[in-house]
């Protein structure tokens, strides 16, 4: 059995081979690669099964509806294992539970890729939606071990791959949906969580920044039944019915299940999270609007596929191939990156709080282009760059929003909390826009699809969501009174003091 000895400075016990381990020297842009590689894998899962989901029925030999389970659950997995995740890292090792997160990534894979019928696909893609933890506990390990000249371009970088890992992976998936087994995605998924999990364990060097406290396993049993309620009911409303005992059961379940869990947790020693620190306006608001971003970044994944994919006989529809669809959202993909490090240095010129404001105007005023822009291919394509650089520009600073206004040892937690919203955003899109394009359809001969009025709406209605993120923002605190906790053992603790909001703390 392996000997522990107790660390004075960083308060937290620690074996001998991690003793070991911190003795290696740290090498800066392996870290940065290797957590930029992760999170592309963790959101190329969120996306790895959209060009099947047409087939999927036939495949499954199932219903539509229950086929769709196949994606709901990986969206709920992730929605859920997230916040806990960030809070296990705080509490036990950010780099642990990367590791943890990327094995049950690789196990669904192996499941996944191994089932001929639905219930094993289900178990498998929950284990692979566990997977999108890594994005935020690699912004949190990017606070512990970068120098602070550093921090700002790669949390930006990092970021990112929420984004860029979907736009790059759909046309991948649809080629090997296309020309391949459909069992062949889950190969390709399960070698890149390999690959992640043997450079995370090469590179991410041990976590020394760690919370006091125990793990609230009754508190994540009650975050996971709220959130799973809402979101289900959300997600599922339009097939139930939105009217239906179903959707308004679990919607309402899960609200009282939350505010009961609210309650509970203000009232925990060591609660899963501190809602007293979610509270402060600064975070408070900035996940507020992460929930308008995630609507309306996820609103062009639903909205243009549609109409590029939509037959042209209606007069609506552009005819693209899913491939040729895939491709059309791909730039959107790659602005996200391209942009990341342009966002890192107005960040640290003007603020997280300025970054996050013009990436939200940009991501309206590419949603108003779109009411009058919809009848070309490369209208899509404007459309789609127009949305990628303004998420790219919000996505990057939120993160240093958030960790400039809560303390070192809580990083990993907010930043699951804030992953959440955006999960949240992106669910009530698909429901708010399913609703919006199934009802408003036009029919030429056998062909139906949603008609321009329901196209035009659906632009409508996102536009008016980044409106409101605009609000949210506006109304964020200038500057704010910052945690500056040292985030590794061995730097020097520097005095609070008043900085503008979202600027980035010291990291060693």
């Amino acid at each position: 059995m392996t000997d522990t000895t107790h660390d004075d400075t960083s308060g937290h016990w620690l074996s001998d081979a991690e003793r070991a381990r911190l003795r290696r020297p740290v090498n800066q842009r392996a870290v940065v690669f290797t957590l930029a590689f992760t999170g592309l894998v963790a959101a190329f899962m969120m996306t790895l099964l959209t060009p099947l989901v047409p087939e999927l029925p036939a495949l499954l030999n199932v219903s539509v509806e229950d086929s769709l389970w196949a994606v709901t659950v990986t969206l709920l997995s992730a929605a859920v294992a997230t916040p806990i995740a960030g809070r296990l890292g705080d509490l036990y090792g950010k780099r642990r539970i990367v590791l943890v997160l990327l094995v049950l990534v690789v196990a669904g894979s192996v499941i996944a890729g191994l089932s001929s019928s639905l219930l094993p696909l289900i178990v498998g893609r929950a284990l692979q939606g566990a997977g999108i933890g890594v994005i935020p506990l690699g912004v949190s390990i990017l606070r512990d071990v970068l120098h602070r000249d550093r921090l700002g371009g790669a949390v930006a970088l990092v970021s990112a791959t929420l984004g860029v890992g979907g736009a790059i992976g759909l046309p991948i998936s649809a080629v090997i949906s296309q020309y391949l087994d459909w069992h062949f995605l889950f190969v390709v998924s399960g070698g890149l969580a390999a690959i992640g999990l043997l450079l995370v364990w090469r590179f991410i060097p041990v976590s020394t920044l760690r919370s006091e406290g125990t793990f609230d396993g009754l508190g994540a049993v009650g975050l996971g039944i709220g959130l799973v309620g809402i979101l289900l009911g959300v997600s599922k409303g339009g097939s139930w019915g939105w009217g239906s005992p179903a959707t308004l059961g679990t919607i309402v379940g899960g609200a009282v299940v939350l505010l009961l869990w609210g309650w509970f947790e203000l009232r925990t020693k060591s609660p899963l999270i501190d809602l007293r620190v979610a509270a402060r306006r600064t975070v408070l608001l900035t996940n507020l609007a992460s929930v308008t971003v995630g609507f309306a970044f996820f609103a062009s994944t639903v909205v243009l596929p549609q109409l590029l994919e939509a037959p042209t006989g209606t007069g609506v529809g552009l005819g693209q191939t899913m491939l040729i669809a895939s491709l059309c959202l791909m730039p959107s993909g790659l602005i996200m990156w391209a942009m990341s490090p342009v966002a890192a240095r107005l960040t640290r010129a003007r603020g997280a709080r300025t970054s996050l404001l013009l990436g939200i105007a940009i991501i309206a005023v590419g949603y108003v282009v779109a009411i009058f822009l919809m009848s070309e291919v490369w209208h899509t394509i404007v459309i789609a760059t127009a949305i990628g650089f303004g998420v790219g520009f919000a996505y990057a600073s939120m993160p240093n929003l958030i960790m400039g206004a809560v303390p070192a040892t809580e990083t990993a937690a907010s930043n699951g909390l804030n992953s959440v919203m955006r999960t949240l955003g992106s669910t009530i899109a698909s429901a708010v826009l399913g609703v919006v394009l199934s009802s408003n359809l036009v029919t030429v001969g056998e062909v139906t699809t949603p008609s321009a009025s329901a196209f035009q709406l659906a632009f409508v209605i996102s536009a008016i969501a980044a409106v409101v993120g605009v609000l949210f923002t506006v109304f964020i605190p200038r500057h704010h009174k910052a945690y500056r906790q040292a985030s590794l053992p061995d730097a020097d603790d520097a005095a609070a003091d008043i900085q503008p909001a979202g600027s980035v703390t010291k990291a060693a």
